[in-house]
């Protein structure tokens, strides 16, 4: 079978407001919990201390989600590289607390609108779609410190507001959202998309839970708000998927992968897609000692959540995990806050993330097949030291070869069956690491002259792989096949 993909896929790239955009107290912004990240490959570890109290201290700590690649006065540039790439989509975040800076307002912040209006403005004007992520992992530091984060049902008025405000503002120019960046990343981590640290109850498993449901009714919400303004808005949810492989035959590991799947992969998007509570939701409540009774929750919001589905899944794809449970002496692997154990089949990155093409059609294939529902990868690409040479040139075969891999993955799950709306690969131009803090980890097709301790001069360069994507949209990736 010869694969075409469709005529109107979204090719495109991905970036998050608080990796890149910088200004982060300009134009009437507050601050966001990804203000009080520091930087470094240490930074989840501190965030993860009993002590840690979202205080920022400039003395102590780099910032470096402060500047970002300073996107706020670069976006015009940045934009415009984008669209000689031939983007058809640009998948980018509004940072809610330059919209309401501390959160509970009931009045917008106007310049943090009119930002927006250009960046948008300035994506029309290339005919380029915008995709945009409400919430990705920088709500407004005031609602953690204030209101203690998502398990709060108090945040579910505040995202409302924010929802239907740049709904309202935005349905005619923008047709594709997304409410929650990765939203069942707090599995693992809560402390980016929930704002949960040790010290306002991330170690208890009830608050992750509870902040949940919570975000479940928020998204629900934005989904009725988007779809009275305008039927044909596209709503989607995103989840952060790492295809799970049993280490081997036995059936407790296998038993394991099946939990894992459930657990990570799907729970989110069963409440989301689905309307509702999924069958093992009580096993694995139980797993903590936990009932569904035990959570905050009404019959007004179950019915919110059976009414209102997203129309489409957006997932992020990095990598796979294998899951072993019946032995403990096996090398462990990193990942995109999974881990497991190595795969002796696959390759890894400089930072240790295993490298697994086929993985993302396994991903597709099992996403449709539970769903049946379109479905958008808007997160994919490989974090890599890049070396430019004397003229500022960098030979990223290392980054083509990983996306035309993926590529091909795409193309076969088409080939299988999969309604496949679009491709976003992740960061299309280089930005702060959300999992290190760092520039030297970098995945864009644009090089941004800017180190780890906050030096350079910000100029843009094209690598090797812009000149070879610009080539992908204009075939419609017929030359990665």
């Amino acid at each position: 079978m010869t694969t075409e993909f469709p005529k109107n896929f979204l090719w495109g790239g991905a970036t998050a407001a608080n990796q890149l955009e910088g200004g982060y107290q300009e134009g009437g912004r507050g601050l966001s919990i990804a203000d009080a990240l520091p930087g470094g490959p240490d930074r989840f570890k501190i965030v993860q201390q009993p002590d840690f109290d979202w205080t920022i201290d400039e003395t102590k700590y780099r910032y470096p989600n402060h500047l970002g690649i300073d996107h706020f006065h670069h976006f015009r540039e940045d934009i415009a590289l984008f669209a000689k790439m031939g983007f058809k989509c640009y998948r980018f975040s509004i940072s809610w607390s330059r919209i309401f800076p501390q959160g509970d307002e009931t009045t917008p912040n106007e310049a943090g609108l009119q930002f927006y209006d250009a960046v948008i403005a300035e994506c029309l004007k290339y005919q380029i779609e915008p995709v945009i992520t409400i919430s990705h992992y920088e709500m407004p530091l005031n609602l953690a410190k204030k209101y203690g984060g998502w398990k709060n049902k108090a945040l579910i008025k505040f995202y409302q507001r924010f929802a239907e405000t740049v709904l309202t503002r935005y349905h005619q120019q923008v047709k594709y959202w997304l409410t929650f960046n990765e939203i069942n990343s707090a599995a693992h981590f809560p402390v980016m998309g929930q704002g949960l640290v040790p010290a306002n109850g991330a170690n208890e498993q009830r608050n992750i839970f509870q902040a949940w449901h919570n975000q479940f009714v928020s998204s629900a919400l934005a989904v009725k708000i988007g779809h009275q303004l305008d039927p044909n808005l596209k709503i989607g949810c995103m989840i952060l998927y790492a295809t799970s492989y049993g280490y081997d035959a036995n059936p407790v590991n296998q038993l394991a992968t099946l939990q894992q799947n459930q657990d990570f992969n799907f729970f989110c998007g069963d409440v989301q897609v689905r309307g509702q509570y999924p069958a093992y939701t009580k096993r694995l409540l139980a797993e903590y000692n936990l009932k569904f009774s035990d959570l905050d929750w009404t019959d007004e919001e179950l019915a919110l959540l059976k009414a209102y589905p997203v129309d489409y899944i957006g997932f992020s794809y990095y990598m796979s995990t294998t899951i072993e449970v019946t032995q403990q002496d096996h090398a462990t692997a990193n990942g995109n806050l999974v881990g497991g154990v190595k795969n002796p089949f696959l390759k890894a990155s400089d930072w240790g993330w295993q490298i697994d093409p086929m993985g993302l059609r396994i991903a597709l294939n099992q996403l449709y097949d539970r769903y049946q529902k379109p479905l958008f990868v808007v997160e994919n690409g490989l974090g890599a030291v890049d070396q430019p040479d004397a003229k500022m040139q960098i030979n990223d075969d290392y980054r083509i070869d990983y996306l035309q891999a993926h590529i091909k993955a795409m193309a076969g799950a088409i080939d299988d069956g999969v309604d496949l709306m679009g491709y976003t690969p992740w960061g299309c131009i280089d930005l702060v690491s959300a999992s290190t803090g760092q520039m030297s980890k970098r995945y864009g097709f644009i090089y941004v002259d800017l180190d780890d301790a906050g030096q350079g001069s910000l100029k843009r360069y094209p690598k090797k792989s812009f000149y070879w994507y610009q080539k992908v949209i204009q075939s419609n990736g017929q030359n990665c096949l």
